[in-house]
């Protein structure tokens, strides 16, 4: 376990953040409901205040709290070099859907206490693991596209995170203190007033009728067609801290190429300098200057795996995130002085959809050119860029720019 705890004043904050505005879409847990609590080791401080939360509004846990991975026990290391194909093939597939059956939210901390605890694994055997998980990730989209499951997101330093951004363990904390609002004695009341500021930008860009947009700058000339039955969201909790606005594209109308001077850590090992090149959505050239045979198998992983599912920007004015934080959850936030863009490979951001999402079947996401893919992939642009709009008119708008949208 990490050998910082924060105050526990932050603790419970954090806690009520998540339970009472993370899950429930914005608005909490409601009496009675059950929330399914999956918490790395190194989270438990949090897991337990979580817990208590929920308690303290009526609800019910269940808990999981997952082993960490270190240098002594690295079981999922163990596991990946030891295992058969059949034993990469199975998952426990009644065990998970159960879980995800039982409950009403789904609340994940993580911490992950080394990043670089997967470093020297097969990356084929990663993606196999993946695949074989799928139906379980295919259940909570199902569930949470009937209406009856939300989730959230938060994370819990640990010192080596906090390493991998060059920073201490008490830096780090600050820095996630400031991005999640906790140093404001009423985090939800805050958060709430951000998703009105996030609101007007939604509504904005929704009111243009954009069909595509072009990602232009040193390290982008990229082509993203939006596609009909679609919308511009934010994430209403599911993540916590979130400023971005996405969407999701119609793949198949993605073109040109874009380079991102962010690094991701992709189920442990960090990918770095990674170029995508697409034509008519799918990627034809995949490039990395670090793992890049790791990157070559995550867009191989099955048919959706490399084609987009999310477009999303960051206005720098929201986010007080400006540090390299070597976490997505945060890095896909940042603010700084161009704030951000990034896209997803794999998955479709459903809740982009404007129709009845329930009601789709495989192939009418498949029509309207929203992917499907077992994996969900982010890989973010905190560079200056220009990105412009193309209405329905004909017309061309820039929407964003010096990181910054334009209304």
């Amino acid at each position: 376990m990490s050998e910082y705890t924060p105050p526990r004043e932050i603790l419970e904050r954090y806690a009520a953040l998540l339970v009472g505005y993370g899950i429930g879409a914005g608005k909490g847990m409601k009496e009675g409901d059950v929330v399914l609590v999956i918490s790395w080791e190194d989270a438990k401080p949090l897991m337990y205040h979580v817990c208590k939360e929920v308690w303290r509004r009526g609800g019910h846990v269940i808990p999981q709290l997952r082993p960490a991975d270190d240098s002594d026990y690295n079981m999922t290391k163990a596991f990946l070099e030891l295992a058969s194909d059949e034993q990469l093939a199975f998952a426990p597939l009644k065990y998970g859907i159960a879980a995800i059956e039982s409950a009403d939210h789904i609340v994940f901390l993580v911490g992950e206490r080394d990043p670089h605890a997967l470093e020297g694994v097969d990356p084929a055997k990663m993606m196999a693991r993946s695949r074989a998980s799928r139906p379980i990730f295919e259940a909570r989209l199902a569930k949470e596209a009937a209406g009856k499951q939300t989730w959230t997101i938060g994370n819990y330093a640990t010192a080596g995170m906090a390493a991998e951004a060059r920073m201490g363990i008490e830096e780090y904390w600050q820095q996630m203190i400031k991005g999640c609002r906790l140093d404001d004695p009423d985090p939800i009341a805050r958060w709430l007033e951000i998703g009105e500021q996030i609101k007007r930008y939604t509504d904005w860009l929704n009111s243009l009728e954009i069909e595509r947009v072009h990602i232009v700058g040193a390290d982008a000339d990229l082509w993203i067609t939006l596609g009909p039955a679609r919308r511009f969201v934010a994430a209403d909790g599911c993540n916590i801290p979130s400023y971005e606005i996405f969407t999701a594209p119609d793949f198949r109308g993605t073109n040109g190429w874009i380079r991102f001077n962010e690094p991701i850590y992709l189920y442990g090992p960090m990918l770095e300098g990674v170029e995508l090149e697409f034509k008519d959505g799918e990627v034809v050239r995949a490039s990395a200057t670090e793992n890049e045979q790791l990157l070559q198998e995550l867009v191989a992983t099955d048919e959706g795996s490399g084609r987009l599912g999310e477009f999303s920007m960051t206005d720098s004015r929201l986010s007080p995130i400006t540090a390299f934080m070597a976490d997505t959850l945060y890095d896909e936030n940042r603010g700084g002085r161009y704030g951000n863009s990034h896209i997803a490979l794999g998955s479709t951001i459903q809740e982009a959809y404007t129709g009845d999402k329930e009601a789709m079947t495989d192939e009418d996401w498949k029509r309207l050119g929203f992917n499907i893919s077992g994996v969900h992939t982010d890989f973010i642009q905190t560079t200056d860029r220009t990105i412009t709009a193309v209405l329905a008119d004909g017309s061309e708008q820039v929407i964003y720019t010096d990181g910054k949208f334009t209304l």
